[in-house]
């Protein structure tokens, strides 16, 4: 959850106030360079946001499934790997293209 709640800040700090400017004004008023930067930003914080929705929803499945199982399963390594991964995949479908 603080993955998600991190990536959803992201968003609102980095990703928002770019765009609010470029509706306000109707184009980008920031430096030229500044938006592919920008734009890699916004796609990996979506992407992180919707990616930490879908291994939160598998956590709760596993959890479901098999209730007495789940801690042996679920170790806090494995939390973190998955959530490495989680934003390790988003950044690299982020800044790749740039």
């Amino acid at each position: 959850l603080v993955s998600l709640f991190m990536s959803d800040l992201m968003v609102g700090l980095v990703v928002m106030p770019p765009a609010m400017l470029n509706q306000l004004y109707g184009r980008w008023v920031l430096r030229g360079d500044f938006c592919s930067l920008w734009s890699s930003f916004d796609v990996m914080c979506c992407s992180a946001s919707i990616l930490n929705l879908c291994i939160i929803s598998l956590d709760r499945y596993l959890l479901i499934i098999s209730p007495l199982k789940y801690k042996l399963r679920m170790t806090s390594c494995r939390a973190l790997g998955l959530i490495l991964a989680t934003w390790t995949l988003a950044a690299l479908a982020s800044f790749l293209p740039i």
